[in-house]
């Protein structure tokens, strides 16, 4: 995984810069700049040149002028648009809790990745956004990095030469808070773990397979308060788990099971954290079509998600025990792999009739979750690019949420507060009844319709009475359309802000 070497810092006062980031609002009375501690005839100077330079103040609008026309003492001026504060359509919920009629935190954090990912190669980058609170100077900063990402990959020379923008990128943002550095701190660490994320997920799995993946994680948390143990096939055969060995059973690459452990002293509960990490995803002898396995070396992001959710709570200190379970397998067809029919044991002994090799990503967290249950946790929430039925219902850019009422809740008010887009889910009552076998104590697929509740339902059978709550990223986990404002091309990292929130809150 690239280093992460972008460096965060509160100014109150603006000197001498390389790029000066200021932002443009859309209103009915037209385009109007948005600056914090700048001189107001410079900015006056600004709003004169809005219309000549044809900017309207749209999210993921970006327009970079020279600083010389400016007055401002730098080399470019970066105008990145906010938006309009009106209310939205019918129907159409806000991004975040922030009060109506206002720019909301998400527009700040989304203009803010939107201008720094149009500065590719600028080692010296101050925003003067409006970060006149916690949550807008959380939000701007968050944003900023997150637009620095970008994944080398394996080319062995950049397209037309551009630098690698991760890296050596100063920071630089204008605000009068007293907790600034407090806040850019946490800011930070969840920047860190959503490129942990990303990196892992954009992985080729060439590279990445279960045993390397292992080995990634291990490394991650080496340094930390985070301790790893890593399940082999032969301690996972011990242990019973046969979804995660039935699944993997058909590639030369044999499954693993992580358990990453954070136990800070005086801990305030216990949170398990469950990730399906299914390093490349065939279908196994279900085979699927050639396209649809394109992006198929994200369907570990789940797992990955739980990696990096657990570096970030460890970095920042929470005093809550988090427990994460990535449950690591490849599936292959061969001539071992898993057939239509077979019988599969999860641990603690319910039967699996398969009745799809397709659908093997339930089968690797049943077992995940019955081993995360057994140790009593207070709620227990699995993560992981479930169904195509959840992008089918909800697009590519919202997260389904299923399970307990009350756990739902709690990770909606999450991402309400880190402007990422969920939909709470009931699971109909007649969706467990679609998965009854007649031969096992369920089978693997269910009714045609509502596939992404009947998965949950599966799921459910797992957890015993422990609360619990399933999020289905299958579509905004991986983003195949072009970036737009913090969000990358490929993976994205979404929902490791609202666990890391979510893991958050309960330290109060």
């Amino acid at each position: 995984m690239a280093e992460f070497a972008t460096e965060l810092t509160a100014i109150t006062t603006i000197d001498q810069t390389e790029a000066l980031v200021l932002g443009v609002e859309s209103t009915d009375d037209g385009p109007v700049v948005v600056a914090a501690g700048l001189d107001e005839n410079a900015v006056t100077g600004i709003q004169d040149q809005l219309e000549a330079l044809g900017v309207k103040g749209k999210a993921d609008e970006v327009t970079r002028i020279a600083g010389s026309t400016t007055g401002f003492d730098a080399k470019i001026v970066v105008l990145t648009g906010l938006g309009s504060t009106e209310a939205p359509a019918q129907g159409t919920p806000m991004l975040d809790n922030s009060p109506a009629g206002e720019i909301s935190a998400e527009a700040l954090r989304r203009a803010a990745g939107a201008a720094t990912a149009k500065l590719a190669g600028t080692a010296e980058i101050t925003m003067a956004l409006p970060a006149d609170s916690a949550a807008r100077l959380t939000a701007i900063a968050e944003g900023a990095v997150l637009g620095t990402y970008s994944f080398a990959g394996y080319k062995t020379q950049q397209d037309n030469g551009e630098e690698d923008q991760t890296n050596g990128v100063d920071l630089k943002i204008v605000t009068e808070l007293a907790d600034a550095d407090k806040l850019l701190a946490r800011a930070t660490a969840v920047a860190r773990a959503t490129f942990i994320t990303r990196d892992l997920v954009n992985t080729a799995p060439s590279h990445l397979f279960p045993g390397t993946f292992a080995q990634e994680v291990e490394a991650l948390v080496e340094n930390s308060d985070v301790t790893a143990t890593v399940y082999d096939e032969a301690a996972l055969a011990e242990g019973g788990f046969g979804g995660l060995l039935g699944v993997g059973q058909g590639s030369s690459n044999p499954p693993r099971l992580v358990k990453l452990e954070y136990t800070p002293n005086n801990a305030k509960g216990h949170i398990a954290l469950v990730g399906k990490g299914i390093t490349f995803d065939t279908g196994g002898i279900s085979l699927k079509p050639a396209g649809s396995m394109e992006t198929m070396k994200s369907d570990m992001a789940g797992a990955a998600t739980v990696a990096g959710v657990l570096h970030a709570v460890a970095e920042l200190g929470l005093d809550v025990n988090v427990t994460g379970w990535l449950a690591m397998a490849e599936n292959m067809p061969s001539g071992t792999g898993i057939k239509p029919s077979d019988i599969l044991t999860i641990r603690g002994g319910t039967t699996v009739e398969v009745m799809n090799t397709d659908a093997e990503g339930r089968l690797v967290l049943a077992d995940a979750l019955v081993a995360a249950t057994e140790e009593n946790p207070d709620v227990v929430v699995d993560i992981a690019t479930l169904t195509g039925a959840a992008m089918v219902a909800l697009g590519v850019r919202t997260t389904g949420i299923m399970g307990a009422e009350d756990v739902r809740s709690e990770l909606a008010d999450a991402a309400a507060t880190t402007g990422e887009i969920v939909v709470d889910i009931p699971i109909p009552e007649e969706a467990r009844a679609g998965f009854d076998s007649n031969v096992a104590d369920l089978k693997n697929t269910g009714e045609r319709y509502g596939g992404m509740q009947g998965a949950a339902a599966f799921l459910r059978e797992f957890v015993g009475d422990t609360p619990w709550a399933h999020l289905d990223i299958a579509g905004p986990s991986f983003n195949e359309s072009s970036p737009r404002g913090y969000t990358a091309k490929d993976a994205t990292g979404a929902m490791v802000r609202t666990l890391i929130e979510f893991v958050a809150n309960r330290d109060n």
